[in-house]
């Protein structure tokens, strides 16, 4: 199986930015691989430790999070947003906890309505305070669907006020540190760091340019954390069992609430499904992500990459394909 990645990956190699490869089966690793530089100017090489911003893969966390918290009974899925974020307009009355998770708020993108003077980097506070000012969805909730950066940004901010504690504090202490996944953070600059750390290129006339941060890289809920193959490794065997989180809310995570915009593609709480996968990307300046499951073959692919391009989602159909004619 390895010499058929190998080959796959074949861009991905030499002194250019890299990635990282993983593909499970029956929670065993038969590939486990890094490719290429995960810091090009120290010439540092991309390993299976490599911890990459994990950009919308981080949904899903997000989503378990909340999860947790309606397991704890400390809120419900179908709790108005305004119960817990009063300070939004009063179009948003009506959006629930669930249409935030299945991208059916209808809330405007907060990407869309920062303001030209604003310099800084946002976070998730700051999108709540963009989002104040935005009187108006792009549709009645829960009669649409369209992505929303915003949704997820405002999830991390529930999370907050429904456990008293910091979203990176909760992800740390109820999921990262019980699955072992110690080298997984939501990063926060001064306040945490990564260890053995990709950085994001962008190839321009040819030549690779660091572009490692944009003004939305330090908003958590929607994607700042931080993983590596390893890590993630350990985050998919709990998805097989309750270790984490109890069957019924992994089903609830997994079972379809909504058609996206593509019509081979439904959407769950932080996961899409295609056929019999389980999948969802991550693009943000500099890297590109995707995580594939096939849960009744027990098979996962997973690809983190330091660069702009290639999406890796058809790359990582194609690897799960040569993993399942062996």
């Amino acid at each position: 199986m390895k010499p058929e990645v190998d080959a796959l990956m074949r861009s991905y190699t030499g002194g250019v930015p890299g990635a990282s490869v993983l593909v499970l089966r029956d929670g065993e690793p038969i590939v486990r691989a890094g490719y290429g530089l995960a810091n090009v100017e120290a010439h540092t090489p991309a390993t299976p430790t490599t911890n990459y911003r994990l950009a919308s893969v981080t949904k899903q966390f997000t989503a378990s999070s909340i999860l947790l918290l309606a397991e704890d009974g400390r809120l419900k899925l179908d709790d108005r947003v305004r119960k817990w974020l009063p300070s939004l307009p009063k179009a948003a009355e009506p959006v629930t906890i669930r249409h935030l998770l299945t991208h059916t708020s209808g809330l405007i993108d907060y990407e869309d309505v920062i303001p030209e003077s604003f310099k800084p980097q946002l976070h998730d506070a700051d999108v709540l305070r963009l989002l104040e000012s935005q009187d108006r969805t792009y549709f009645a909730p829960g009669s649409g669907y369209r992505y929303s950066n915003s949704g997820y940004a405002l999830l991390a901010l529930i999370v907050e006020r429904a456990s008293g504690k910091t979203f990176s504090t909760f992800l740390r202490e109820r999921i990262f540190q019980p699955l072992g996944m110690n080298d997984t953070v939501a990063h926060e600059e001064g306040i945490s760091t990564v260890s053995t750390r990709a950085f994001g290129y962008t190839e321009e006339q040819g030549r690779w340019t660091r572009t490692d941060q944009s003004q939305t890289s330090a908003v958590l809920g929607d994607g700042g954390i931080y993983s590596s193959i390893d890590d993630l490794a350990k985050w998919d065997a709990a998805l097989y069992d309750g270790r984490l989180l109890r069957p019924s809310s992994l089903q609830a995570a997994f079972t379809p609430a909504v058609r996206t915009d593509d019509p081979n593609v439904e959407y769950g709480f932080g996961w899409r499904t295609t056929g019999e996968t389980l999948w969802h990307s991550g693009e943000t300046v500099g890297f590109r992500n995707v995580i594939v499951r096939y849960p009744e073959r027990r098979l996962t692919v997973v690809v983190l990459t330091n660069r702009n391009e290639p999406e890796p989602y058809r790359l990582a159909l194609e690897i799960a394909k040569q993993a399942m004619t062996r």
